[in-house]
């Protein structure tokens, strides 16, 4: 299933409208919760545009292994994942073989399912011909859409959608190109992870200074 499970993303705020008691007036987007690591991966990094080709590597294998899981289960396993992918090194990935899949199967750090370990691999190979052709990862990817962040508006994380025509074309077109476990469902969330659209709600405050960062 290539769907993002979303438990977190539809936590109700407290009475208050602030994720957590004690927070001021600090307000985040509903989905952020309270636990610390999600909250400061919401105010670091979701949402804020990415153009370095390794980083978008990783968000894309981070969303490729959330697939049917939590996303937060994954932030805690982000850095078993760098050691175990070389620092989402798409040039070294790619030279994995059989050898490698069987340490990886056997990693309790990562997510140890051979269909997402093997994507990966095939997915770094189809992300190096991606920058053989166009130069860049990033200059394929923003092209989706026309090189600028979207920046939208929702009023209620109920508001934000689950893909985009947007998402659809960067799906079909990556997996015409090879890429697994990049359906359009996963391809929005890594959107918004990479800030290629701002999906934070109106009254979150990232959304206002991301727009502003973006003027």
């Amino acid at each position: 299933m290539e769907e993002r499970n979303v438990e977190a993303k539809g936590a109700a705020r407290t009475a208050d409208g602030l994720n957590a008691p004690g927070a001021g007036a600090v307000i985040r987007c509903a989905w952020a919760g309270s636990d610390p690591l999600y909250q400061e991966y919401h105010d670091r990094e979701w949402g804020v545009p990415v153009h370095d080709d390794r980083a978008l590597f990783e968000f894309l294998t981070l969303e490729g292994a959330q697939a049917g899981l939590s996303w937060i289960t994954i932030l805690r396993k982000r850095e078993a994942y760098r050691a175990a992918f070389a620092g989402f090194d798409p040039e070294v990935v790619a030279r994995f073989d059989e050898n490698d899949v069987a340490k990886l199967l056997g990693n309790p750090g990562i997510v140890r399912n051979r269909l997402k370990v093997e994507s990966t691999i095939t997915n770094a190979r189809a992300f190096l011909k991606v920058q053989e052709e166009f130069g860049s990862f990033a200059t394929y990817q923003w092209d989706f859409v026309d090189g600028r962040q979207v920046r939208n508006a929702w009023s209620s994380i109920r508001d934000v959608p689950a893909s985009t025509p947007q998402s659809d074309a960067l799906s079909r077109d990556l997996k015409r190109r090879g890429f697994r476990f990049v359906g359009t469902t996963i391809c929005y969330a890594h959107m918004q992870a990479v800030g290629m659209v701002n999906d934070h709600t109106v009254d979150c405050f990232r959304w206002r200074e991301l727009r502003e960062e973006e003027s």
